[in-house]
């Protein structure tokens, strides 16, 4: 699952690029809504003090990294469909540790900078419950924020981005870098080479598939990276197997993933021919991992529900 964290000062941009999120649909798990969720629960107002003094001692008694640990089944939960996870307010390096130490690699941390008076500016215009009111109240908040080391989490950040322009613009740059991140599909192929099969046959017959794949072969085992899945959802059209093909697809998938079989001889020849996971001479195992994209709208992509032998409805893009 990939997971990735908008860190930044009070009033920067964060709420803003994760709404950006959620319009191209991505889950997002807002941290601060652990806080106002147990102001709730205490019948507290949701004044930026009272969620001040909370955050504080839920630090205080659970760690640096509560909040952060208490958001990690949400997350774990949200990412099941999409395979990728926003997370709206990480404040300090302990919260980037836990989700690192959660979630290895797949954890990208994203900065997004503003200076103090367009902040400020901000606040006037949101007039939101918990925000403040002067310039000297954003000071003092930036300030608790800083000293839950925000400042160092903010200096390993992956990525940063400058929200100092118009709000559009500042969507336009999310939106680019969300796209690289995360809207995405990789191919995972693999196949057993056996000794009395031609290797560069084997080659080709992926190849004939999937052109872009990323090849290497050990000890017997060809194992491929791709991206690119336009040769294969042409040729399910060619072929007329829509129908055999979305049934396949079902059965394939696992949380953000779908695994199919393939048979070599036939994807030797250019021809998709779907095959079981024990076929003679061993299938084609391909993987198809999404991220921010549903497992629904991925299937509708490749092969969408028929009527007669033809599309009723077809998808021209995986990016909804």
């Amino acid at each position: 699952m990939r997971v990735i964290a908008f860190v930044g000062l009070p009033l920067s941009g964060k709420s803003t690029a994760a709404k950006v999120a959620e319009e191209m649909g991505i889950p997002v798990v807002c941290m601060g809504d652990i806080v106002r969720e147990e102001a709730k629960r205490r019948g507290l107002p949701q004044t930026d003090e009272n969620l001040g003094k909370i955050a504080e001692e839920l630090r205080r008694k659970e760690g640096m990294d509560a909040i952060a640990k208490r958001c990690i089944p949400i997350i774990r939960e949200k990412g099941i469909e999409t395979g990728v996870v926003v997370i709206d307010g990480v404040r300090g390096i302990a919260e980037v540790e836990r989700f690192k130490k959660e979630f290895g690699d797949d954890f990208i941390l994203i900065n997004i900078e503003a200076p103090l008076e367009i902040r400020f500016q901000r606040a006037l215009k949101r007039k939101r419950s918990d925000d403040i009111t002067t310039i000297e109240d954003l000071k003092k908040r930036d300030k608790r924020e800083l000293s839950w080391n925000m400042g160092e989490a903010m200096k390993i950040a992956n990525f940063t981005i400058e929200n100092v322009g118009g709000l559009e613009e500042f969507k336009e740059k999310v939106r680019d870098i969300l796209t690289q991140l995360a809207k995405k599909v990789e191919i995972e192929i693999e196949t057993d080479v056996y000794p009395t099969e031609d290797v560069d046959k084997v080659v080709q017959a992926v190849k004939n598939l999937f052109p872009d794949a990323e090849i290497e072969i050990e000890e017997g085992k060809l194992k491929a990276r791709a991206w690119d899945l336009r040769k294969f959802r042409d040729l399910l059209r060619r072929q007329r197997i829509l129908d055999t093909a979305r049934t396949e697809l079902f059965k394939g998938r696992s949380g953000n993933e779908i695994t199919i079989y393939l048979n070599k001889q036939t994807a030797y020849i250019s021809k998709v021919n779907f095959a079981d996971v024990d076929a003679i001479l061993s299938p084609i195992r391909v993987t198809f991992r999404l991220y921010g994209i549903p497992v629904g709208r991925f299937i509708d992509y490749l092969a969408p529900a028929t009527k007669a032998g033809r599309p009723i409805k077809e998808i021209d893009t995986l990016w909804g």
